[in-house]
């Protein structure tokens, strides 16, 4: 009797692949054959090859990984697959995001006061009266027009950007700016979100996350903090700019966190999820008539489409995953995506089932670093999808959507939808 070789491991690293779509298939090989896996790094759209990194794509090895930054560090490499340069190290490590405990409790904890969901909730009926008047916006242009419209142009990208800038308290007049740090940060795999690198004396694409390419932010964080000092309102920036407890430095990150985590997360779900109705009518009719729950149905579309594909950790110390010797400086790269798909754990996992309960996917972290921000985005994405099944009735994809070329993050950069 012979035993049938494993199949080769698959490249999930690339980002050029993910404009074409997430590649399940190859994660459900990962994970059938190769749970942890390493992953080269080459040289790809002009950015420098790295050394490499474990791939983990099983659900319960990503909670894992997760939850134990005793042994998986978000503080020693940061949370990017690329690797910072070393001089920017110390700098990028201020943010939240790039912290362990206990010094990540304490910023969570200073954060939190101003991120209440009370606050949050007081945004419901402003966010869902800009989601009304853009999709009504939509529905006009389409009628006006050849009857498509991109959802993306039209509605979303605008209804996460004034979303976010009411809550953080930014002034109309400068809300394009959030937008346009979002591309350049989030979006820097894409030429046509970052438009051309910034490159060094080298000749080497500047990270854009490095401090030279986020003066320009950082300035005007603190410019804007000052302003909340002598006029205070009702939004977080003011909260973080009368939180005694922090010192400019750790206002400017949460100001640079907040934009673009705060812009990217609804940014990149609204329309995944709004794709993800198109393309199964029958999830959509149930939710239009009202057979399940949106709160059910918001869950189900966030395991589908998750707006982040992918979180770097590095290995404390020698350690063992899932059978593999990882070790200590070892980059570990968890798998969003794929661990909403996992069989282990969900039943039927390639279906769309706006019903599933209980629906433990991982869209918004898990463990110490679980998203801050995940009650607004909820609260969006569920004003949003009720708006879109009220005013779009059974729409059909025009062309095929834009996706965003990210290892990163999984966006949709246009759907353009045949409505009517």
């Amino acid at each position: 009797m012979s035993v049938r070789a494993a199949p080769p491991v698959p490249d999930v690293f690339d980002p050029r692949r993910y404009a074409v779509g997430v590649p399940y298939d190859d994660y459900r090989v990962l994970r059938d054959h190769h749970p942890v896996a390493w992953q080269e790094e080459p040289r790809v759209l002009g950015w420098p090859a790295g050394p490499g990194f474990w791939a983990v794509t099983r659900h319960a090895d990503v909670v894992r990984v997760l939850k134990d930054a005793a042994a998986f560090s978000s503080y020693l490499g940061a949370t990017q697959i690329r690797d910072p340069d070393p001089e920017d190290l110390p700098f990028i490590r201020r943010t939240m995001l790039n912290q362990d405990p206990p010094g990540h409790g304490r910023l969570r904890r200073l954060v939190s006061r101003a991120f209440t969901p009370a606050r949050v909730d007081r945004f419901a009926a402003v966010a869902r009266g800009r989601a009304r008047a853009l999709l009504a916006g939509a529905v006009r242009r389409a009628r006006d027009g050849d009857g498509t419209v991109d959802v993306v142009a039209a509605v979303t990208d605008e209804y996460a950007l004034l979303n976010l800038a009411d809550l953080l308290g930014v002034p109309e007049s400068d809300r394009g700016l959030l937008l346009h740090w979002t591309q350049r940060v989030i979006g820097y795999q894409d030429p046509d979100e970052a438009g051309p690198a910034v490159l060094d004396g080298a000749g080497e694409p500047v990270n854009p996350r490095s401090p030279a390419l986020l003066r320009d932010m950082f300035g005007y964080a603190r410019q804007l903090a000052a302003h909340k000092r002598r006029h205070p309102a009702d939004d977080i920036l003011t909260s973080l700019a009368h939180e005694a407890e922090l010192v400019d430095a750790e206002r400017e990150m949460f100001f640079f966190l907040l934009t673009v985590a705060g812009n990217d997360t609804v940014r990149g779900a609204a329309p995944g999820g709004l794709l993800a109705l198109v393309e199964h009518p029958e999830a959509y009719r149930l939710l239009h008539e009202g057979k399940v729950g949106l709160r059910t149905g918001v869950e189900e579309l966030l395991r589908w489409h998750p707006p982040v594909l992918t979180f770097r950790r590095t290995a404390v110390r020698d350690t063992e995953l899932a059978g593999r010797r990882i070790r200590a400086g070892d980059k570990v790269v968890v798998f969003h995506a794929s661990a909403n798909r996992d069989e282990r754990v969900f039943t039927d996992p390639g279906r769309l089932d706006p019903a599933r309960s209980p629906n433990p996917h991982v869209s918004f972290g898990n463990g110490p670093h679980v998203c801050l921000g995940s009650h607004f985005a909820r609260l969006q994405l569920r004003l949003f999808y009720e708006e879109a099944l009220r005013v779009l009735p059974e729409p059909r994809l025009a062309r095929p959507p834009g996706r965003l070329v990210s290892n990163f993050i999984n966006g949709v950069k246009s759907l353009p939808l045949r409505l009517g």
